[in-house]
């Protein structure tokens, strides 16, 4: 299952000319030196928004927080199972995320 996610997310990756996939144990995307997604080791999907967002994207997709390694990450929102068999809707979040991130301060 994991390598078939991360096969997932590298496709969508790749139609998305604005970032990249980056790590090797577990991928993730970064701009600015913010991360804004992320497979964590139980090969669930995080993303990252706003705070508005996350508690909107929290309620529409019927999801919770994004944990990583036990930890809540700020910001990041748990993907529903079927985000994997929806490439559109997960390469809009990931540009969603990318947006927001880059109105952030960089590190």
């Amino acid at each position: 299952m994991r390598d078939q996610r991360i096969a997932i997310y590298d496709a969508v990756i790749e139609q998305c000319p604005r970032f990249e996939r980056k790590g090797k144990a577990n991928p993730y995307t970064a701009s600015n030196g913010h991360m804004f997604s992320q497979i964590n080791k139980d090969s669930q999907l995080g993303i990252r928004f706003s705070k508005e967002q996350q508690q909107a994207y929290i309620e529409e997709l019927e999801n919770g927080l994004f944990l990583s390694y036990g930890s809540v990450m700020r910001g990041y929102v748990l993907m529903p199972d079927w985000i994997w068999e929806d490439q559109t809707k997960m390469m809009a979040l990931l540009n969603e995320a990318f947006d927001y991130v880059n109105t952030l301060a960089p590190k």
